[in-house]
């Protein structure tokens, strides 16, 4: 482990409204407590970095690796019409990206989800579906560890 991981702390605003699933090498995974959209992102556990350009070359290529991984996994698991996969950190600096499971039928079709609607909290039972449908797949490829449930 560097001295960059022992240093990384998840930013306080992607606690609040995120709950964690698992972690690949290089990211944790987390799921937007916004029941909208199925809304995944992986924030690199990397101290002091809001940008990919600021990660070595190295992590870059497991990140885009990991992203590329869990948007491909997502679009079957959810049947997505279209995955939205995107680094912003406007409103947070860590470095985090975003990936959003999109259906024609989804709150803000076809336009961004940010604003759109108030966020939905997901249920005890719609999170545990979440988890198992992630678990059947994700886990038996030994690319991702996934937090048990609470």
């Amino acid at each position: 482990m560097d001295e960059l991981e022992l240093e990384f702390e998840l930013h306080p605003q992607l606690v609040n409204d995120c709950i964690v699933l698992g972690e690949f090498p290089l990211s944790t995974l987390l799921l937007a407590n916004d029941s909208n959209y199925p809304w995944f992102i992986l924030v690199p556990r990397r101290a002091e970095v809001s940008e990919i350009y600021h990660l070595s070359e190295e992590d870059q290529r497991q990140l885009m690796h990991e992203s590329s991984f869990l948007a491909e996994n997502l679009a079957d698991i959810f049947a997505a019409k279209k995955m939205n996969v995107a680094t912003l950190g406007n409103m947070v600096p860590q470095l985090h990206l975003h990936h959003v499971v999109r259906q024609e039928d989804d709150a803000a079709w076809p336009g961004p989800i940010w604003g759109k609607v108030p966020a939905v909290p997901y249920t005890d039972a719609a999170l545990h579906d979440i988890r198992h449908k992630l678990e059947t797949l994700l886990s038996h490829s030994g690319e991702i560890e996934l937090e048990p449930e609470s």
